[in-house]
């Protein structure tokens, strides 16, 4: 049995729908399907997602937005027809997606956001599920509640609840195609909650763990996954087999393939990831298991994200302050602010935060604090940081790695503020200005992956053959 997740491009129109469909058709043990909502049918469209959060403000704030819903209306009315599915089909469709957006009694706004935003991979669940019954298919949609996807009731960051899986795990008897909306399911007091965005890739990985899939498919609009933004490099290389921590790692540092918390169900049931192309089903993909061999480039992928800042302490004899550390990560919980990195030495310590949780005023407290609490004798805060990523398992067993990257680094003009590489030796992190993120990742590339000899190499060359 496999689990296929179908992501928003592959389900932007009626066009995409039929190659889904096709795809479900063509293996028989695609047995149940996990749908995104709509996404953009072209560079300048509207996700669905967007629509129906667009909706929900404007509903708030007004009372009304029926310019909002009647673009979701179309929507979906444009797919409904273009398949060929009957007027009662999109009547039913539209009754039922209308009794959500014009439900707001008795929810709190959490509430409300979470129902219409989940509207959209629910109402494409049904018409996926119509379209493949219109050709022959016995095929029907599943609910979410019903099936038993409990979760903690965490408004637009909900996790699922361990009992879920003995729930969710029957659908594996059920007979013919079950369709199943991605992105939301329900507390144990009944209330609609979604994931954080981009959960239906979630939704695919536990629903993959509770029926002991084969193999969690999850197509999208790419071949594979490339080992680095090809937006930056044209044509990069393709990853063909990778492991679900250097997965989960470049999925945290921008890689937005696969959503960095959907690995975690796979990984913990040890169920084989493939990434597929909708538009180019044929291609194997990339594989993503808990081991895999290793070539001769230890690197699997280089990343990077924007959007950090660091606050920096230094203070004599700091190492042998006890309790130092956890005092100033207290500062931080009592502000409600989770961390990112530590990079630290013997008398000074960083701590690399999210830019977007941290507030002008809660800054001044944080400094303050950590002046009179810690009674440190310099604190600097950073902004406009970004955090590069190079990952592989492989460079435990690997030489010279560090030394490769920073040079690179270094003849592309790029000054390092911070490194930091875990015990693990999985990733390491450069933290560089913002501005120069993306020439940090093109240097990287080539000396990792360029197919002629690297510029750094040539420069080591040239030393050795000097000295």
């Amino acid at each position: 049995m496999k689990v296929a997740k179908f992501g928003g491009t592959s389900l932007a129109n009626a066009e995409q729908i039929k190659k889904v469909c096709g795809i479900i058709q063509a293996d028989r043990s695609r047995r149940l399907i996990v749908v995104s909502a709509p996404g953009k049918r072209y560079k300048d469209d509207t996700k669905v997602t967007d629509l129906l959060i667009a909706y929900a403000e404007c509903f708030l704030e007004a009372g009304e937005a029926e310019a909002e819903k009647q673009a979701i209306y179309e929507r979906y009315q444009e797919i409904v027809e273009e398949l060929g599915l009957s007027e009662e089909v999109w009547k039913q469709v539209q009754s039922e997606l209308e009794g959500v957006l014009a439900n707001k009694q008795g929810l709190s706004t959490e509430r409300f956001i979470d129902a219409v935003k989940a509207a959209g991979e629910d109402t494409c669940a049904k018409v996926v599920a119509h379209y493949l019954s219109s050709l022959g298919e016995e095929a029907v949609y599943i609910h979410p509640k019903e099936a038993g996807m409990l979760v903690t009731d965490e408004a637009s960051n909900a996790h699922v609840l361990p009992v879920a899986y003995e729930k969710l795990a029957a659908l594996r008897e059920r007979k013919g195609i079950s369709v199943f909306p991605g992105f939301f399911g329900y507390s144990t007091a009944g209330d609609l909650v979604t994931f954080s965005r981009g959960g239906s890739d979630i939704t695919g990985s536990i629903l993959a763990a509770a029926v002991n899939a084969d193999v969690y498919e999850n197509f999208t609009d790419v071949d594979s996954v490339y080992v680095v933004n090809p937006n930056l490099i044209p044509e990069p290389k393709e990853v063909k087999e990778i492991t679900y921590r250097e997965m989960r790692e470049l999925s945290y540092s921008g890689f937005g393939v696969f959503h960095e918390e959907a690995l975690i169900p796979a990984y913990q049931a040890d169920i084989p990831v493939c990434i597929k192309n909708t538009n180019n089903p044929s291609a194997p993909g990339t594989l993503i298991m808990a081991e895999r061999p290793y070539a001769t480039n230890r690197v699997s992928g280089i990343a990077s994200d924007s959007g950090f800042c660091s606050i920096y302490v230094s203070k004599y004899l700091m190492n042998k302050e006890i309790g130092f550390g956890r005092k100033l990560l207290q500062i931080l919980e009592d502000e409600g602010l989770s961390y990112e990195h530590t990079p630290s030495g013997i008398d000074n310590i960083s701590v690399i935060l999210r830019e977007r949780d941290m507030t002008a005023e809660m800054e001044q407290r944080i400094v303050a604090r950590i002046q009179t609490e810690l009674e440190a004798e310099d604190i600097a805060i950073q902004h406009g940081l970004a955090l590069v990523m190079i990952v592989g398992e492989g460079m435990r067993r690997s030489v010279g790695t560090t030394a490769r990257a920073t040079t690179a680094l270094a003849v592309a003009k790029i000054n390092l503020e911070m490194i930091n590489q875990g015990s693990s030796e999985v990733s390491m992190m450069f933290g560089v200005k913002a501005e120069e993120a993306d020439r940090a990742v093109i240097a990287l590339y080539h000396e990792f992956f360029g197919e002629e000899e690297s510029e750094t190499q040539a420069i080591q060359a040239g030393s050795s053959m000097m000295a």
